[in-house]
């Protein structure tokens, strides 16, 4: 048996690192396995070792077979010397002796020191993985301890985490020894152990914040439906409440607006536009495009797609700088969005689109369109030989879908002059 000193210099010693109880044993046990293989071979396997935290008790033992000339004096013990000890026992019998941790001598036991510095660093790292992966997607406030070209370097309790650049706000500004603000994106193994990898642009952070300002959003009462940023420019998210007492938006923007500044202020002026939910698709989306105000929108849910008309002055503010605005839009309501001026739409409402025609296939029509043949006046246009080859055209299909598209354009413009002559009429009365 090991003096029981000794384990409680281990046990001081673990419990310094914050190391467990249970992990110590294991890790002592480790380490006399680790002395026994540099003193007997790595490939013996005939020893155990046993850990008694609670007594503070280790125990050792080696296994050997009973056998009249002993040739493995490691493995085996003659029957001679084994009754000694054992009188009942006989040939190929189980001898069980009992090892004096002394016989490792000074320098294993100087081995065995280093073993447990290593294994408690180990275990020390493993801690860190397990505390801090069960905390992705929560947000920590760190002390800034280093800044790097590519990443920055934040301490908590003496503990490392990265804040990439990919990660961070453009527009912030890092001072070491600052505090800030980040979302735990993920927990990562790597050679040097844990690497927990911290996102101030990341679209949940926003949320996060969300719930640390506005407690209606923690409790549950309101609900974030969906959020879109371009961090450190603008983002816009879009909430809902169940209870129609509640003003979501309200809610979210705060007496005077002190709830959203909170966190605009976080967010180094990061303009955040709060969206009240609706299910009707129409009203969802013309929320979403704010600033803008479209005067129209053709929706097809199936693709799901749709046209934002605008009055031609509004249509860079729809779009907003480098597209972010439409952009922004688009990811929050989940519908590709294209925004055209009422100008050109009202001069292209009498095209004719080949996915409208009736008669033409998907397959047909992806063929069409890698022609480049994607209007009725394209088709009108295009030589016949080159619709032939199309896969199922024949002339009297070709002759029946031209005939559709002039069909359908001769409506546009009968329609076209009667709306002339209604304004030549109109005009002509306010002139009387």
């Amino acid at each position: 048996m090991i003096n029981k000193d000794i384990i409680e210099a281990f046990v001081a010693i673990a419990r310094d690192k914050n190391i467990d109880r249970t992990n110590l044993g294991t890790i002592i046990e480790e380490l006399f396995m680790s002395l026994i293989h540099k003193k007997y071979g790595e490939d013996r396997e005939n020893f155990s070792v046993i850990v008694n935290m609670d007594k503070g008790e280790i125990e050792i033992y080696q296994e050997k077979t009973v056998v009249e000339e002993v040739i493995d004096p490691v493995c085996e013990i003659s029957l001679e010397e084994a009754l000694i000890v054992e009188p009942d026992l006989e040939i190929d019998d189980v001898y069980i002796d009992i090892i004096n941790p002394a016989s490792f001598g000074r320098r294993l036991i100087n081995t065995a020191k280093q073993f447990l510095s290593q294994k408690i660093r180990e275990v020390e790292k493993m801690s860190v993985y397990d505390e801090y992966f069960k905390k992705v997607g929560e947000v920590i406030l760190g002390t800034i301890h280093q800044i790097q070209r590519d990443n920055l370097f934040v301490n908590i309790d003496k503990i490392e985490m990265k804040l990439p650049r990919n990660q961070q706000i453009g527009n912030d500004r890092y001072r070491r020894g600052d505090n800030i603000r980040a979302l735990i994106k993920s927990v990562e193994w790597s050679s040097k152990g844990p690497e927990i990898i911290l996102s101030r642009s990341d679209s949940e952070f926003l949320k996060k914040l969300f719930e640390m300002e506005v407690p209606e959003v923690e409790d549950g009462i309101i609900e974030i439906k969906h959020v879109s940023r371009a961090p450190g420019d603008r983002s816009k998210v879009v909430v809902f409440s169940s209870d129609r007492r509640i003003d979501a938006v309200g809610s979210c923007v705060g007496m005077r607006g002190s709830r959203i500044q909170a966190i605009v202020r976080e967010l180094n002026g990061e303009k955040i536009d709060i969206i009240n939910y609706s299910e009707r698709p129409e009203i969802l989306i013309s929320r979403a495009l704010s600033p803008a105000n479209p005067i129209d929108l053709y929706i097809d849910e199936d693709r799901p797609y749709v046209v934002a008309v605008f009055e031609d002055d509004e249509l860079p503010i729809a779009i907003g700088r480098n597209g972010q605005n439409i952009r922004l839009a688009s990811e929050v309501t989940g519908y590709s969005i294209d925004a055209v001026k009422k100008s050109d739409y009202e001069g292209d409402k009498t095209e004719i689109y080949l996915d409208e025609i009736d008669g033409i296939t998907p397959s047909q029509l992806e063929e069409l369109t890698k022609l480049n043949l994607t209007t009725g006046n394209d088709f009108l246009d295009a030589d016949r030989k080159t619709l032939l080859s199309v896969n199922g055209f024949g002339d009297k299909t070709v002759d029946k879908i031209a005939g559709i598209i002039l069909e359908k354009l001769d409506v546009f413009n009968s329609e076209s002059n009667e709306d002339d002559e209604s304004e030549n009429n109109i005009e002509e009365v306010e002139s009387v």
